[in-house]
């Protein structure tokens, strides 16, 4: 797994971790997520969320730009 970023320096270095890291990172995530604590609040925060400005029902930011996005695409 190569976490580094690229740069402007030519003679950068790439920095690589093991493979058994990212293996033990996911196996990790995979027990964390399955553990009862993650399965009980993951029911405890499955709310409806209501209409507001930043997540609003129709699903798109600016309602009008989607709709003409989607007439423009003719989908």
């Amino acid at each position: 797994m190569d976490l580094s970023f690229s740069r402007f320096e030519h003679d950068g270095r790439v920095t690589g971790l093991p493979p058994d890291l990212a293996v033990l990172m996911v196996g990790v995530t995979a027990r964390q997520a399955a553990s009862p604590t993650a399965m009980i609040h993951a029911r405890l925060s499955s709310h409806v969320v209501t209409d507001t400005p930043f997540a609003p029902s129709h699903g798109a930011f600016n309602a009008r730009v989607a709709a003409l996005f989607t007439r423009w695409k003719g989908t």
